[in-house]
């Protein structure tokens, strides 16, 4: 039996593996269900795939790293994220290929049993005390089911699981979504493809992307470590003052945020019916808001159609895609930029806790998790990325290692009581959720009259923290021992 298996190896579960180590706790395993280890950033290699977070501040605060620019791309990604599994060691206490199938809470041995599948191997069991569910919010891709999608005689894949072996250059292609993923891929490839149909539901905002490649000598400096701290601090207080904007003055958001994506599309499109197709008619910061110099450039491109809502798809068929408007787009490639089961599927995996109560019947109505990271019934499990941790303004990361606090703090009463199970209290929960939810009315998420990725079918909005990252950092390190049941 394992002290704390950690299921997935992206960001999550590497800040999940570094604090065990740092307090001693080397019994533990990482599973990976991919044959390689780094979660988002090995997994999602498209063209044009980039970060959209200052690179010195989305990275692990105690692992500053020589960054080439502001905003790092994939390779480079990939890259620090090979570094910081190296450095600590971490493939070793990795079992890649392996596709967790359910865990399950065993009342008498006090520990979970975990069930997984490996081409290998088959099927295999594994038990530890602790479960912390590092699979992440953007790892389940999903592709709606489009009328005739089956029956497409070319190549088709999501944007999650890019077709390297698959030569795209001189064909016809049709990427359908315009989120930030299709953002970065259609400047990439446009110049490249005889005619690419860009299938747009709705609209995002677009700002200018702010990257700088650093110079040797600015590099340099970086190396020295209190000067990359105060970069990293100064980026962080920037992107933090957002937050007034989102929450507190939708005024100040469209006077400074709004006022500059106008601009930018005013600048970059001369076409009159272009420009209405790509400017929403929701406040800004309602979706995501897109960093980018180049998209609107490729879509003023002769080889480049944008279809919004009105000319959207009727079907897919044999030979490519049939139109609302019944035209026959003849294509040799279908990209799914369609985004991820991110709000109802947090995880992916059924589980199974106390009396036999599962996780996806406690959320049928809305995930909600006591700070994000965990649920009553569900003894000695820990959701890294969970309900309502979601960050609109800064760096995913940062959140995931405020995580780590409270995580780390658990683990440690349980130590130092002597005891082998805490769980958070209903009551705690219960209170914890509803503070959120009358928070997030305030919130440009809920006010801003868009419908996004980041609320649940139940239209609550789940992907988001309501506030100051900080201030979840403080709530994390402020451990309440009477909101836990320890036994």
């Amino acid at each position: 039996m394992y002290t704390v298996i950690i299921i997935g190896s992206g960001f999550g579960g590497q800040c999940a593996a570094i604090n065990l180590k740092r307090r001693g706790i080397d019994d533990f395993l990482i599973l990976e269900r991919r044959e390689f280890m780094g979660g988002t950033w090995a997994q999602n290699s498209y063209p044009g795939a980039a970060v959209d977070v200052q690179s010195p501040l989305y990275s692990i605060e105690s692992e500053p790293y020589d960054w080439s620019q502001m905003f790092a791309e994939q390779d480079e990604l990939r890259e620090y994220t090979d570094h910081v599994i190296d450095k600590h060691q971490l493939r070793q206490c990795t079992q890649t290929n392996t596709n967790v199938q359910q865990i399950r809470w065993h009342e008498e041995r006090q520990c979970w049993c975990i069930a997984t599948q490996h081409p290998q191997h088959g099927e295999q069991q594994f038990e530890a005390r602790f479960v912390i569910n590092a699979s992440g919010p953007l790892s389940t891709p999903v592709i709606p089911d489009f009328n005739g999608k089956d029956s497409f005689n070319g190549e088709s894949f999501h944007t999650n699981n890019w077709n390297h072996d698959y030569d795209h250059r001189s064909k016809k292609v049709a990427i359908i979504g315009s989120g930030a993923s299709a953002a970065q891929i259609i400047p990439a490839i446009a110049h490249e493809v005889e005619h690419l149909h860009v299938f747009q539901r709705t609209p995002h905002w677009v700002i200018p992307r702010p990257d700088y490649r650093f110079k040797g000598w600015q590099r340099w400096l970086l190396r020295r470590r209190w000067i990359y701290r105060a970069l990293r601090e100064a980026i962080y207080w920037g992107l933090e003052s957002r937050v007034i904007g989102f929450k507190y003055s939708s005024t100040m958001l469209e006077l400074l945020a709004g006022k500059r994506a106008r601009q930018h599309i005013k600048r970059q499109i001369s076409d009159p019916e272009l420009r209405r197709k790509v400017t929403p008619d929701f406040t800004i910061g309602c979706k995501r808001v897109i960093l980018s110099d180049t998209l609107y450039p490729a879509l003023c491109r002769d080889n480049v159609t944008l279809h919004d809502k009105h000319d959207g798809i009727a079907a897919i068929n044999a030979g490519g895609i049939a139109t609302e408007q019944g035209e026959q787009l003849d294509l040799d490639l279908i990209i799914y930029s369609t985004g991820y089961d991110a709000t109802d599927g947090v995880i992916s995996y059924p589980v199974i806790g106390r009396d036999g109560q599962q996780l996806a019947d406690v959320w049928r109505d809305y995930p909600r998790a006591y700070l994000g990271t965990s649920a009553p019934g569900f003894p000695n499990l820990f959701i890294v990325t969970g309900p309502n941790t979601g960050i609109g303004h800064t760096s995913a990361i940062f959140v995931i290692e405020a995580q780590m606090n409270y995580i780390m703090t658990a683990l440690e009463e349980v130590g130092r009581r002597y005891k082998s199970v805490i769980e958070v209290k209903a009551d705690a929960e219960e209170r914890y959720t509803q503070h959120i939810h009358q928070e997030m009315e305030k919130t440009v998420w809920h006010t801003g009259g868009c419908n996004s990725w980041y609320k649940s079918k139940s239209g609550k909005v789940i992907a988001m923290f309501p506030g100051f990252s900080f201030t979840f950092r403080r709530w994390t390190k402020n451990f309440r021992q009477a909101d836990h049941i320890f036994s």
